[in-house]
């Protein structure tokens, strides 16, 4: 495929670009015939010498790449010296050697004696010892390159995979023209996280084209300037719009690894989720594959779930109603059925505290230890105006401002600033802070699941929850379930 030119803007090609195919086929003798079928299905033979020009570069899973070390026919070494006489010399000189002063004089002994005996069998005589090959076997496969390492030097074959495979890439772009391809399968096979970072920026910044197979997150974070393309569980195979992924890729990678993932609006959520998918799945979620995310806003997961609606990967998603895009956020939930929950006309935090009942409130706002941190009751007086952070004080002067404590414990956890004028930047983003203190978090989110249950809130929201619950089960190839037996 032709590579996207400067301006092109999001480089996944469409489908009415001209493409050019290559194609193996059998023959009816046993024979491959290699092909190029052009854009307006003419073919062409694909002869061996073009594709030796084109500098195919290919490092497998396995250690067939060790090959490439090696000056074996067709191996990168020996496309790197371009050299077609220098195995042969090799050869003659090996051949020369004189291998029978190094045989002892009893071994001396045994060879004459059978030399006789061919002799007297009317076979050839004049036996001694020398380096043969046979069909399959060269002796040019038998010399490889060898590293210093510590004083001591060693066959480059014999160092760790990740050394050999990185070795060997290097071999093969310095004998090949710019515009080469290579093709890696398992980018990060025997490879550290840096030496992988290293390895992608080095491939990226190739002038030729790279086609990589990988199931390391590190990969996939630090490949940002490159075209990521799945390949499902039905073995479809699909391209992902970068500019509508590229800040989840970055961020959180391993999204796209997960048998199913499971995409949380911001921290609260992903935390309320892991804790409720725990007990569903009666164990750690990430064992099953199902992987938790942090979407990171409303807006961002809207087009991030669009995205990967269009594709087969296995995904759901928790959202709130901050009623934005109404439409798009409808298409989406007929698309995806029990496998999106979006709140109606609020978020999780509401959803939940106006849940629990009143006489409740106050072992909401405890921590772990029982006590009342005086961080939250700060958050509850300050939009009060008052000083006193004493609930029973906060509680009264709620009821004179016409409010109630619930009404304001929802507020200060769901960060809400509506109240505040738009000019007061200052306090409107101390409001918003506020959620911070409460549940707008990872630990927090787990912490207001914890307190659903505690608190008597699970019997109002398992109706609306249980549907999403059970999606991701079933997803993840698990029983749905009745109840999560809290």
């Amino acid at each position: 495929m032709l590579p996207p030119q400067a301006g092109d803007g999001d480089d996944v090609p469409t489908a009415g670009d001209p493409v050019y195919r290559v194609r193996v086929r059998g023959t009816d003798e046993l024979e491959l015939v290699w092909e190029i079928i052009q854009p307006h299905d003419q073919t062409e033979h694909f002869p061996v010498s073009v594709r030796r020009r084109i500098g195919l570069v290919r490092l497998a899973a396995e250690d067939r790449n060790d090959r490439d070390l090696r000056l074996v026919y067709g191996s990168a070494l020996d496309r790197l010296f371009a050299d077609t006489t220098l195995r042969a010399r090799i050869t003659r000189q090996v051949a020369g050697l004189d291998l029978n002063e190094s045989v002892g004089e009893q071994s001396g002994e045994k060879l004459g004696e059978l030399d006789k005996r061919l002799v007297a069998a009317a076979l050839p005589g004049g036996l001694g010892l020398g380096l043969t090959t046979t069909q399959g076997l060269s002796i040019g496969a038998l010399i490889g390159l060898l590293a210093e390492k510590d004083g001591t030097t060693l066959p480059l074959s014999s160092w760790g995979a990740g050394t050999r495979r990185m070795a060997a890439l290097e071999i093969a772009s310095a004998s090949r023209l710019d515009g080469g391809i290579v093709t890696i399968d398992e980018l990060e096979r025997g490879l550290e996280p840096y030496r992988l970072r290293k390895l992608v920026r080095s491939i990226i910044g190739d002038a030729g084209q790279s086609f990589v197979t990988t199931h390391s997150p590190v990969a996939i974070a630090c490949a940002d300037d490159a075209a990521l393309w799945y390949l499902d569980t039905s073995c479809r195979i699909g391209a992902l719009p970068r500019n509508k992924i590229a800040a989840q890729q970055q961020r959180d990678p391993e999204t796209f690894l997960a048998r199913v993932a499971v995409i949380g609006e911001g921290p609260t959520e992903a935390g309320f989720l892991r804790y409720l998918l725990e007990k569903a799945f009666a164990a750690d979620p990430l064992d099953y594959g199902v992987r938790v995310c942090d979407g990171q806003g409303n807006d961002a997961v809207l087009g991030l779930l669009e995205t990967l609606a269009a594709t087969g990967l296995r995904f759901a998603g928790l959202v709130d109603d901050e009623g934005r895009a109404p439409g798009r956020w409808a298409t989406l939930k007929g698309n995806l059925g029990d496998r999106l929950l979006q709140w109606q006309n609020g978020c999780t935090e509401q959803v939940v505290i106006d849940a629990i009942p009143d006489g409740r409130l106050a072992d909401l706002i405890r921590d772990e230890s029982g006590d009342l941190p005086g961080a939250r009751l700060r958050t509850l007086s300050v939009r009060l105006g008052i000083a006193d952070r004493e609930l029973e004080a906060i509680e009264a002067a709620a009821l004179e401002k016409g409010t109630t404590l619930k009404a304001l414990v929802i507020a200060a956890a769901s960060g809400n600033a509506d109240e505040v004028a738009e000019e007061d930047k200052a306090t409107r983003k101390e409001w918003k802070a506020h959620g911070k203190i409460w549940f707008k978090s990872g630990d927090g989110g787990r912490e207001l699941a914890v307190k659903m249950v505690a608190l008597g809130a699970w019997p109002a929201i398992r109706p609306r929850i249980l549907p999403l619950l059970n999606a991701i089960l079933l997803a993840a190839e698990r029983p749905a379930i009745g109840t999560l037996g809290l």
